[in-house]
This record gives structure tokens, C-alpha cells and sequence, in this order.
């Protein structure tokens, strides 16, 4: 049993198995003839626990101690607890070493030992072992061979207790040889019944049986056994029936009305002898060893009328074993351990400490927690307080189940039953064990090793000035924006908008800026730093552009962290300005299309943490997919920004296909569709002074009561001139990035607007030195991802963006991309060949995805040194990038203009065509459905913001949960520990949350062990510890045992045919088998393993294929 009570109360009202504890020396050995011979030195044959619970005993008597160990063993602390340890079953087996009764007793010969205790397991139930002992003049602490061969036969014993009166367990008289018998005794007893080895132990060969069909399936000699039961304390008379002499435990079943009916005998310690000993205060190995030295129970003091039972004690066996996989063992390294201890608790440990490896070839067991108090309440309470503050890395424990079941009414109430966990299902909802402290190790440890986990785009190192954080008051921030959203709601927001005197700012830093500027790799981690500032400094700041377009993907992908969560911290710190976001439409914050209700789901759920405005564009503004995403912005009660995403210039006669009347038409109809504000998204920064004066103008004309809010990219540096000519035109809202994060492909300078407009009708009202403060803030940090600086390669914006019209973010990674292909002298021709794809694609409007597509087209014609004659003229035989191929099938929806031709057809040939918006044929998502496969596949932590991530983005979210499984939150590191880890001795602090901090110090980087793994050393809050961690390098040239990924079902571990639930194997570890079923049908395609082999945790035995 994982967990034992014992208590004073005569009736426990418990249904289960009990058992009764015995130290006899029975009446066939009468006291004065025994001759009493002290024993000098003890061999324990056994390991772990019971043989340090029997040196210690052994050191407290007087007595020297002999350890034995197997070759698997040499680092197990039992050999280190004795005072002499010798190697026994060299070249044998791993259990069979210590089953090598010549090889034990040749050791104790040998060494003067002239006592052996058996411990429990292996030999100790052995008749043929005690009998080896007794013939080389070596003194067997227990019974006597016969009493151990009669006590270990399930049916003698059974027949030798029904003869001393004591009631049994309906069964066999004898062990049954066929089927036909079975029958015979299931009709009389009914079901179920269990097929009981004849000689078993620990569990092994039983079998409950329910039905005939199963019956037919177990192999004869069996014991059969009937009962149902209730626990209470009864008295017998069994032992002096067989002359028992020394410990044992008799097991009885108690059933509901109180009869008592007896199953067998251990004439052996008992694992549970802990239980006995804190409620009786007798130490029973103790009283064992006196025995085996020939004194009486009397002059021990063990007289029964003499035994008190004090209080409530509880055994837990703390394993590595895994309750969530039916307690099947687990293996590997201690990395951590800490037990739990304190007034009341007992520890006997096996080998836990640090560094300890669990091996597969033994017990799980790492230490027994025997835990007291006055009655069963007092006692579960510190017994759940002790394995509270155990902590166990490496290895996977049974903890969570335990401390489930010490806080089950049921059992706290003492109405348990042998039905217990069967009809107690809960107890498997395990509390995930956090273990932040050590995954955070192992990432920094694999970066010490492995180097970045974010693609680097340039050979930079982060810089070591860490930013100051400007003074930031107390109290709360002032009354800002998003009071009048949330008092008077979107339409008296836009109201209050347009009525406002003074030109509104939205600050991009938080998004666009480091987007265009730093690859999208801002963590949140430096945006909560500033953010307070922010909150107190900027209060009447139109807006925070802070989450989605790319950032969204990124911050799972790359940054490792949570999308959702960011959102959530930044609005606890900022809750006074109006968070904005980036929506793509009817594609969300995607790349691709969704159906309708993911859509709406998503704004439904951004709305509720915290997002207040919601930009809503289309990359080819096709109205379809615009209306949509604006519709579902509104229904989640956001503010409706509907963007016209702005290309060409309005300004220049010659360019027509979107003129003037082009982008008023356009505005007229999402005005009609109920827009709260207009945005004019010019995401090349191609809006030149006359030409926003002149759209912005007739905007404001048409629309006198609608907010316009004008955005655009520096790129050509006329960014700052742009902006206040829309504004002079009436734009209401302009975006900005502060001063160190702005120009080139970024947003212009807010400094700058903020000083031009300073003293006019223009005024933002926003104190310029406050500007200063936040800039010399980002301008340190910026220096932290200069690894993703854009101007590692590019130092200066461009003019020729009037030409090329490469959005901002994306004219960053294009230069980015041919620097890093050794194409840096050639961006010119990239840029050319930009303008050559957009012009064969028809013109289009550039922005996410419609961007990459035109980009995929221009690289694909470099890369092939392809002219625009000649792509068009070989349209028919090229095999173009996909992006291309599904753009012009109508994946993204409908270009203004329509597509072109002859160059569609030639390329599609008679590939099939999407016609009207693309998302309108897809079926509804199925959210129960998604939520259930992830809480399958990661437990129940699962939220509705993990369930949207999965929607728009599986595979991400699948990779960033199994990362946060291995390497825990490292949203909470430092930018310049995330990227580049620790240096040797550097000495630095985590903070987990508030009032949990980590003190950290990086000592030492191992070599190469045969695993392809290094050592990685630290000094934890004062502690050493340390983690290995692949070598990913050097585990390219070493062969492993492949392992099982846990998100493909066919693999378990040739050519067979296998059905659903069929047993494929049997996994053994100790008394643990586990029968490994097979997931599905299929044909069995590999097989990894074979008959005895030894694996580790996740090793993949076979491959399944549907």
C-alpha cells in the first residue's frame, strides 16, 4: 500500500485490508532453555530503506554492520550507512545479485558476520535462504526455515490458520489446474475473485476477476480467494500453532457487519513496521535482534497486557513513481531534494539526495514519512504539511496523489473501503508540481550550452548597461482616456475623441516600433518596467499600441511566453490609457483564414483582458473580410477602428488605380458599416505631406464627425512632416514612437511632434522632459537586443520606399535576409525585384500577409535570376512559392481590380478557385471539442486564452507548452540572461513573483559525459545545484534510443497487424508491471526494443502507422 494508518480506536470503521503485527516466541520454545549468545556483527541482505532502518537499529545496540551491495548499487547510500559493504552477484542481473543466496553467504562467512537480517523483498521470505543461513552456522534474524516455507505457502498457511480457528477468506483448499475448477468455485462464491499465486509476494500474480470471459484468460497453479471487507483490530492465536518465533504480520479482510477473515502471513518485517512502532513505542528491529540473541519477550518488556496504543500514526511511501501514469515507475537524477520534517514526522530514506540516479532495476521508494498525533485528524495534518514542503526534481513523484488522498473527506473521516481509490477518481487530479526554480536552471544552463533559443539574425551581443527606470510617483496614475471608455462607452469615446481640442498621440512603442525596429523580439519582461512610467507620465495619450499583428505568434514563438498574459500584466500596470491592437480581419492575428466564430471568439476574449480599440484592416482592403473582423470587434464591445490601408500616392495624376475617390469610396463604406474611428494605415510610409493634407482633408470633409486617426513609417524621413499636414487637414489621432525607438522603418518621433506642436492649436499636452525620460529609457534597452537591431545592417532609411513600397517591418527582414545570405550589396536589386513582383501580382496593396506574398514572389525571382518578361512568360512551367500559388486561388480574398491576367490562369492551370471571402465556407470551430484535446494533451491548466492561441496558431502553442513544460517561466529572467545566459560567476537574481526571489550564481560548465550532456553548476539561494543538459552539437554525431513524442499517437515503441487497446508489451520495473496497450489500429511499421531491455523514461518502443 502507498499510504498506512494506524490508531488506538478499536472499531475504524475502515473497509480494507488489515494488518496485525506479531512479535512471538511461541510456547514450543520455552524460555529457560534458550542460551543467550549477543550478536557482534549484522549483514543486512537487502538495500535501500530497510537496510539503513536495520543499521541504525544495529548502531544503537552495540552491534557492527554489513552492507551488501549489487554493481547497479555502488552509489546507493545504504553501502555508505554500514560499516563494512561488499559486491555481491558480480556480472548478475540487477535483482538477481541480490537473490544470490552462495554469493551471501560466502560474504558473511568471510567477514565474521554471525547474524543476517533479511530486510524485506528478495530473500526474506525465502525458507531455502534461512535454511542456508542456519547450515553455515550463521544466525537468520526471523522465523525458522520450516515456519518461513509453511508461513510463504498461501495454501498451508490458510489451512494451518483454519485449523487454529482463525476464520479465512472463502477459497480453494489447494491451487487449481484447470478451468473447470474456477468454475466450480465462482458458481458457489460468485464474482469477483482473485487468482492468487500460490507462492506470491508484493502483489505479483494476483488477478481480480469479474467475469468469466476474463477467467479463461489466467494461467493455472492459482490460489482462488473471495471477500469483501471492513478493517478492525481482532486478536488470534496463529503463531504459537507453528512455533513462530521473531516479527511477522498476519493480513486479515473485515466486512461489514465486523467478521474478520484472514489472508495471509509475512513472516517477515513489515514495510509498514513504522506505523507499529510511533503508536506502540516499541522499536520492533530492536526487539528483533534481542530475540535472535535468545531473550525472552518478558525480559524485553513486550507483554501483551503491557502494550499501549498512543494516538494515530501514518506511513506514505514518497516514490518516483507517476500516479497520472497508473504509478508507473519513473527514472533519472535527483536534481533537487528537499524532505519535509518538523514535530511529528519520521523520515526513513533509501538513497534521496541530490544527485541521487533512480535506478529502473529497483524499488521507487525514496523515503517513508511516518507522521503522529492524538487522532487521525492531527496526524493527516502533519503528514500534509510535511510532504508540502518536500521538494523532488528530476523524477516524477507520487506526492500530488498522496496529499490528494490525505485531504479526502472520506478518508479523513475513516470510512475508507479496499474501493477507495476505485470509486474515487478525483484523487488522479493531480496539482501540477511548478517547479519554476529548476526548469529556469535547465534554460539557463542549455543557453550556457547550446547557446540562444531565438534565432539570432546578427553575430551582436546584448549590452551590459542594464536601463534605469525613470522616478515613477506613488499612488494611482491619473484619470486617463479609458475612464471616458469606460464610462460613456465606444460611441461616447469617439465623441469625446473628435470633440477633444488638441492633437491625440497613440504611442507605437509597444508594438509597431520594435516591430519595424528590433524584429518584433521586445519581451515583456522590459515593457513592464516601463509601464507604470507610462501610465503616470502619458495619461492623456490618445492610446498604447500594444498587441497584436505579429506580436502575437512572436511572443509564443520566440520569446517564449505568453500573448495573453502580456496583455493581462500590462493593463494592471496601465489602467488609465486605451490599449490598442492590430486585428487582420476575418484573419484575426493570423496568416490565414478562420472560421466566422474563432473571429468573433477572439475579440470576445481580448476584449475581457483588458483590450479597449481595435484597429481592424484587410491586406488587400477587401470589404468582405473587413466588415467581418469589424463586426466582431464591435459585438465584444470594443472600439471599431476600421484602417484603409493606404498605397500609391493620391496626390500624382498619373496613378489612378487608388486615387482619391478610391479611398472616399472605400471610407463611405465602412462609415456606413458603423466604424467608430477612421484610421488611414499607411504601412510603407508613403504618404508625402501634400498627399495626407489632401486625403486627410477630404476625409474630414465627407465624415465631420467621425475621429480620424492617421498612421505611417518613417522610412523616407518625411515622417514627422507627414503627420502634422494631416493633421493641419484634421486628423484627430496621429502615431508615434518615442524618440530612441522611432525613424527609419519605425513611426516618427514623438519628441519631435510633441515640439512642433507645442503653443499651437496642435498642442498634445504632453511634457517634452517626461519624453526625454521614457526615451533614455528604450535607448538602453534597445542596446539589449542588439542582436535584432535593424541597424546592425541598415543605418539609415531610404527615399526610394516611394517606389518600392516595402512595408516598414517587412523592409527591415528583407534587409535583414539578404545581409544574412550574403546578398547585402545586392538589396538594391531585392528592392527592384519588390517593385517587379507587386507590379506581375497587379498592383497591390502591401501589408500582412499580402506583403510576404509580394516579398516570396521578389526573392523567388532573385534567387532564380528571373526578369518580370520573364516570370510572365514562363508562367505556365515555374513552380512558384506557395504564398503565390493560394494568393492568386483567392486564399486572402479579392485584389481591387481583380487578379491578373493571363498571368493568374498560367499558374493556376486548372487548380481549383475560391470564390467570395475566403472564411465564409469554413465550418464553425468546435471550442469543447479543442479545449478537451488540450487538456489531454497538457492537463487541466488549460484557460480560454490558451484555447484561442491554439486556435489561431497549433503548432506554436503546442511548441511554446512543451518548452514552458521543460523550461518553466522565462518571461521572468532578464532580456540579457534570456538571450546569452550567465557568464561564469556571474551572480544574478530572479524574481518569480512578488516576495519569491531567486539568488543565482553560474560556478562551472562540465565536459562531455557519454550521454551527450554536460554539467552545468549553480549556487542556488545559498545551494548547490546543477542540471545536465544536452549537447545538442555534440548529439549529432552520438546514436540514442529514439524517444516517444507525446503528440504522436502511433508511437509506443513489423508488419503485424494490431487492433485498438491491444497489449502490445509488458514494462517491469520491481513489483510495477504495466501492460502497454496499443493507441489504435494499424500495422506495427518499427520496433525498438527487445525481450529485457532496459529503458528510460519517453524511450519509444514501437511505431504504429494507421
Amino acid at each position: 500500500m502507498l499510504l498506512q494508518v494506524g490508531g488506538k480506536r478499536s472499531a475504524l470503521g475502515l473497509l480494507a485490508i488489515r494488518r496485525v503485527w506479531s512479535m512471538s516466541r511461541s510456547a514450543h520454545t520455552a524460555p529457560q532453555t534458550l542460551e543467550y549468545k549477543p550478536i557482534k556483527k549484522v549483514m543486512v541482505a537487502n538495500r535501500g530503506e530497510i537496510a539503513i532502518r536495520v543499521f541504525r537499529a544495529c548502531t544503537e545496540l552495540g552491534i557492527r554492520t554489513v552492507a551488501v551491495y549489487s554493481e547497479q548499487d555502488t552509489g546507493q547510500m545504504h553501502r555508505q550507512k554500514a560499516d563494512e559493504a561488499y559486491l555481491i552477484g558480480k556480472g548478475l542481473p540487477p535483482v538477481a545479485a541480490y537473490l544470490h543466496i552462495p554469493d551471501i553467504i560466502k560474504v558473511a562467512k568471510e567477514n565474521g558476520v554471525d547474524a543476517i537480517h533479511p530486510g524485506y523483498g528478495f530473500l526474506s521470505e525465502r525458507a531455502d535462504f534461512a535454511q542456508a543461513c542456519m547450515d553455515a552456522g550463521v544466525r537468520f534474524i526471523g522465523p525458522t526455515p520450516d515456519v518461513v516455507r509453511k508461513m510463504g505457502d498461501k495454501v498451508e498457511a490458510r489451512a494451518i490458520a483454519f485449523s487454529a480457528g482463525v476464520p479465512v477468506v472463502p477459497g480453494t483448499d489447494g491451487p487449481i489446474s484447470s478451468l473447470q475448477q474456477a468454475q466450480e468455485f465462482s458458481n458457489s462464491y460468485g464474482f469477483p475473485i482473485i487468482f492468487k499465486a500460490a507462492y506470491g509476494g508484493g502483489g505479483r500474480g494476483m488477478r481480480v476477476v469479474r467475469e468469466y470471459e476474463v477467467m479463461s484468460k489466467i494461467s493455472p497453479p492459482s490460489v482462488l480467494s473471495y471477500g469483501r471487507g471492513k478493517w478492525r483490530r481482532c486478536r488470534f492465536y496463529l503463531f504459537p500453532q507453528v512455533g513462530y518465533e521473531n516479527a511477522g504480520t498476519v493480513e486479515f479482510l473485515v466486512d461489514k457487519h465486523g467478521k474478520h477473515y484472514f489472508i495471509e502471513v509475512n513472516s517477515r518485517l513489515q514495510v509498514e513496521h513504522t506505523v507499529t512502532e510511533e503508536i506502540t513505542d516499541v522499536d520492533l528491529v530492536h526487539a528483533q535482534l534481542r530475540v535472535c540473541e535468545g531473550r525472552s519477550l518478558p525480559e524485553l518488556g513486550l507483554k501483551q497486557d503491557k502494550i499501549r496504543i498512543n494516538g494515530y500514526a501514518i506511513q506514505c511511501r514518497v516514490t518516483t513513481e507517476d500516479p497520472a501514469r497508473g504509478f508507473q515507475p519513473d527514472t533519472g537524477r535527483l536534481e533537487v531534494f528537499r524532505s519535509g520534517e518538523g514535530m511529528g514526522i519520521r523520515l526513513d530514506s533509501a538513497s534521496a539526495f541530490q544527485g541521487a540516479v533512480i535506478s529502473p532495476h529497483y524499488d521507487s521508494l525514496l523515503v517513508k514519512v511516518i507522521a503522529s498525533g492524538k487522532d487521525l485528524p492531527a496526524a493527516s495534518a502533519k503528514m500534509s504539511r510535511a510532504l508540502a514542503e518536500f521538494r523532488v526534481r528530476g523524477v516524477k513523484t507520487n506526492i500530488p496523489f498522496l496529499q490528494n488522498v490525505l485531504s479526502n473527506n472520506q478518508f479523513l473521516n475513516a470510512t475508507v473501503d479496499t474501493q477507495f481509490i476505485d470509486e474515487n477518481p478525483d484523487l488522479f487530479n493531480l496539482k501540477p508540481v511548478q517547479n519554476r526554480a529548476q526548469k529556469l536552471l535547465h534554460y539557463l544552463g542549455h543557453v550556457m550550452v547550446n547557446g540562444p533559443t531565438t534565432p539570432i539574425p546578427v553575430k551582436a551581443k546584448p549590452s551590459p548597461i542594464d536601463p534605469v527606470i525613470p522616478p515613477v510617483p506613488l499612488g494611482e496614475p491619473p484619470v486617463g482616456f479609458r475612464d471616458v471608455l469606460l464610462r460613456e462607452g465606444p460611441d461616447g469615446f469617439a465623441k469625446a475623441v473628435r470633440a477633444h481640442q488638441g492633437l491625440l498621440l497613440m504611442d507605437t512603442t509597444f508594438r509597431d516600433a520594435h516591430q519595424s525596429l528590433l524584429a518584433t523580439r521586445v519581451r515583456t519582461h522590459d515593457l513592464k518596467r516601463i509601464a507604470p512610467f507610462v501610465a503616470h507620465s502619458f495619461s492623456n495619450l490618445f492610446s498604447v499600441e500594444n498587441w497584436g499583428g505579429a506580436t502575437f505568434d512572436v511572443a509564443m514563438r520566440f520569446l517564449c511566453e505568453c500573448p495573453w498574459r502580456r496583455l493581462q500584466e500590462m493593463r494592471a500596470l496601465m489602467p488609465n490609457v486605451p490599449f490598442q491592437m492590430l486585428l487582420r480581419g476575418a484573419n484575426a492575428v493570423g496568416y490565414t483564414n478562420y472560421p466566422d466564430n474563432a473571429v468573433f471568439k477572439f475579440c470576445e476574449v481580448a476584449k475581457e483582458n483588458g483590450m479597449d480599440i481595435f484597429r481592424v484592416f484587410d491586406s488587400l482592403n477587401y470589404l468582405p473580410n473587413m466588415l467581418l473582423g469589424m463586426e466582431a470587434a464591435g459585438a465584444a464591445g470594443g472600439v471599431v477602428e476600421a484602417a484603409i490601408s493606404y498605397t500609391g500616392d493620391v496626390s500624382d495624376p498619373t496613378r489612378q488605380k487608388y486615387s482619391l475617390d478610391y479611398y472616399l469610396k472605400l471610407a463611405d463604406e465602412l462609415v456606413k458599416a458603423g466604424t467608430h474611428i477612421l484610421c488611414i494605415k499607411d504601412m510603407a510610409g508613403l504618404l508625402k505631406p501634400d498627399s495626407g493634407h489632401l486625403l486627410v482633408s477630404a476625409l474630414r470633409d465627407r465624415f465631420p464627425d467621425v475621429p480620424i486617426h492617421v498612421h505611417t513609417h518613417d522610412t523616407a524621413g518625411a515622417g514627422v512632416a507627414a503627420m502634422l499636414a494631416c493633421a493641419e487637414a484634421g486628423a484627430d489621432i496621429v502615431d508615434v514612437a518615442v524618440d530612441s525607438m522611432a525613424g527609419m522603418t519605425s513611426q516618427p518621433s514623438m519628441g519631435a511632434i510633441v515640439a512642433c506642436t507645442k503653443g499651437t492649436k496642435l498642442n498634445t499636452g504632453i511634457s517634452l522632459e517626461k519624453v526625454f525620460d521614457y526615451s533614455e529609457y528604450w535607448e538602453v534597452t534597445r542596446g539589449l537586443y542588439a542582436p535584432f537591431d535593424c541597424t546592425a545592417t541598415m543605418k539609415s532609411g531610404n527615399a526610394d520606399v516611394y517606389e518600392n513600397e516595402i512595408p516598414g517591418g517587412q523592409y527591415t527582414n528583407l534587409h535583414f535576409q539578404a545581409h544574412s545570405m550574403g546578398l547585402g550589396n545586392k538589396f538594391k536589386e531585392v528592392k527592384k525585384a519588390y517593385a517587379e513582383a507587386n507590379k506581375l501580382l497587379g498592383d497591390l496593396i502591401k501589408v500582412t500577409p499580402s506583403s510576404k506574398i509580394v516579398g516570396d514572389l521578389a526573392q523567388f525571382m532573385v534567387q532564380n535570376s528571373l526578369t518580370r518578361a520573364e516570370v510572365e512568360e514562363r508562367a505556365d512551367e515555374l513552380s512558384f512559392p506557395l504564398s503565390v500559388v493560394e494568393f492568386l486561388q483567392g486564399h486572402i480574398g479579392i485584389p481591387h481590380g481583380g487578379f491578373p491576367e493571363p498571368f493568374r490562369s498560367k499558374v493556376l492551370k486548372s487548380l481549383p478557385r475560391v470564390e467570395g471571402r475566403p472564411g465564409a465556407s469554413l465550418p464553425p470551430l468546435d471550442f469543447q471539442a479543442l479545449e478537451k484535446q488540450l487538456r489531454d494533451a497538457h492537463g487541466d491548466e488549460i484557460t480560454p486564452e490558451d484555447v484561442m492561441s491554439a486556435a489561431m496558431y497549433p503548432k506554436v502553442f503546442q511548441e511554446f507548452k512543451e518548452f514552458t513544460r521543460t523550461f518553466g517561466p522565462v518571461d521572468c529572467l532578464d532580456t540579457r540572461l534570456f538571450l546569452d545566459g550567465p557568464k561564469i560567476a556571474e551572480e544574478f537574481e530572479v524574481e518569480l513573483e512578488r516576495g519569491k526571489t531567486l539568488h543565482i550564481k553560474a560556478l562551472a560548465l562540465g565536459d562531455l559525459n557519454k550521454a551527450g550532456q554536460r554539467e552545468v553548476f549553480f549556487e542556488l539561494n545559498g545551494q548547490l545545484r546543477s542540471v545536465l543538459v544536452k549537447d545538442t552539437m555534440a548529439m549529432k554525431e552520438m546514436h540514442f534510443h529514439p524517444k516517444a513524442l507525446k503528440d504522436v499517437r502511433g508511437q509506443i515503441g513489423q508488419g503485424q497487424q494490431v487492433e485498438k487497446g491491444q497489449p502490445l508489451c509488458v514494462l517491469s520495473a520491481m513489483k510495477m508491471e504495466t501492460v502497454v496497450n496499443s493507441p489504435l489500429s494499424g500495422t506495427v511499421a518499427k520496433i525498438y526494443v527487445t525481450a529485457d531491455s532496459t529503458l528510460e523514461g519517453d524511450d519509444l518502443i514501437l511505431e504504429i502507422t494507421e
